[in-house]
């Protein structure tokens, strides 16, 4: 006897989704109050504006698990085209916001949508990877596989928003886990390495110190008869991407992109020009100390010392007014989430919903590790938001939307047998 959807419902994942938008939201209004009289109607403010996205989530919340769970296996690939056609149109309607043209304006209401192409790619690759005839260890379908994840990030790189772009990396994590071979995620760990090395020594030396290793290799592997000819065309490749980094770099990045690194890196140090978002988000989180100066009373924060903190930057607050423990309790909330979310997904019994729970997990991942990452300086600023705090109802809705359809299906999966 099947259980009820209400009951089948995984409610601690839920309980660690109401913990995050609530705490977003305290920290939002934290952020943007002026000490005015707090009013529901003044739609001025960016925290009455958040309250209403997280109430209308509510809405989106209960017509997810309104809908038959099959519908989102069934419909994956129009859900997925709609996606990609929502994305194209902006070409021709969209609205430049920020530089980027990345929004339908529909009067007071922006729609972002890069934000819900992520939940249609997860459905989408969830779709083609479930099916009997697919087999990822298959060259064919994984070049299937990188088209479907490929096509969205392809659309959004020239809005320009390459930020989400990088979101996309995220679903090698399903990749990885129905099959994938290691050697593709060794291949780019490898690869972004070697970028960053080159930029910081003379490409010449990061080269000789490869080929020297390479070398030690053989010399221990000698009497297991090695394959010269691999070694010399891995050093061959290895030597022509380490000489092409520094034209890539200057040629095809941009002036703000190569400022970025070279802070991060320690080349440049720019406190009051590109680098000024980081350092004041640095200085912010420093002064928070062990507890925190206390909710509404962060001084950076209510200086306005931080541009674009209620958004990117919104866990600079967390931890300038809650302090070391504040943020640290937040980070635990997140990884207990994705810890969670993983649980949920090793149990389902049909690929499909197993697949869609780890884009879930890779994709909550990247924004949650890239945001920490560049509010703390520790990788450079990319622009992308903190999952579930982050001020703005299509991030928030986008996010809403990828869980609670996860949601369903686990909660489904007692009537899959």
């Amino acid at each position: 006897m099947a259980k009820s959807s209400v009951a089948a419902i995984d409610w601690i994942t839920v309980l660690l989704f109401i913990l995050l938008v609530g705490f977003g939201w305290g920290n939002i209004y934290s952020a943007s109050y002026e000490n005015e009289v707090f009013s529901f109607t003044n739609l001025s403010q960016v925290y009455v504006k958040q309250a209403y996205w997280i109430l209308f989530s509510i809405i989106i919340i209960i017509i997810i698990q309104a809908i038959e769970a099959k519908f989102y296996e069934r419909f994956a690939g129009l859900i997925y085209v709609i996606s990609l056609l929502s994305l194209l149109g902006l070409f021709v309607f969209g609205k430049t916001i920020s530089g980027a043209t990345s929004w339908y304006v529909f009067g007071p209401v922006g729609l972002q949508p890069s934000e819900f192409a992520k939940a249609a790619t997860a459905l989408a690759l969830a779709k083609f990877l479930s099916d009997m005839q697919t087999n990822i260890k298959y060259i064919g379908h994984q070049f299937r596989a990188f088209l479907i994840i490929a096509i969205p990030a392809l659309l959004i790189i020239p809005q320009p928003d390459p930020g989400s772009a990088l979101v996309y990396a995220a679903f090698f994590f399903p990749l990885y886990r129905e099959g994938l071979a290691a050697i593709y995620l060794i291949v780019g760990a490898s690869a972004a390495a070697l970028f960053i090395l080159t930029l910081l020594f003379n490409p010449l030396w990061v080269v000789l110190a490869i080929a020297a290793v390479m070398i030690f290799i053989l010399i221990r592997n000698r009497k297991q008869k090695p394959k010269y000819s691999r070694y010399l065309l891995t050093i061959v490749v290895i030597t022509g991407f380490c000489f092409s980094v520094n034209y890539i770099f200057n040629n095809v990045f941009e002036q703000r992109h190569r400022d970025r690194f070279n802070i991060v890196l320690g080349k440049e140090v720019d406190s009051k020009g590109i680098g000024y978002n980081t350092n004041q988000s640095q200085i912010a989180i420093g002064s928070g100390s062990w507890t925190g100066k206390g909710w509404k009373e962060g001084t950076q924060t209510k200086g306005g010392f931080v541009p674009e903190q209620h958004t990117d930057y919104i866990f600079s607050t967390v931890g300038e007014e809650w302090g070391f423990l504040g943020a640290t309790a937040i980070i635990i909330l997140f990884v207990s989430l994705l810890i969670r979310l993983i649980h949920l997904a090793e149990r389902q019994k049909n690929q499909f919903s197993r697949v869609y729970g780890y884009s879930v997990v890779g994709i909550l991942f990247i924004h949650f590790a890239i945001n920490i990452g560049m509010v703390t300086g520790l990788i450079p600023t990319i622009g992308i938001p903190l999952p579930f705090f982050s001020y703005g109802g299509s991030g928030l809705w986008g996010f809403t939307i990828l869980l609670f359809i996860f949601i369903k299906l686990d909660a489904n999966r007692v009537n899959e047998w």
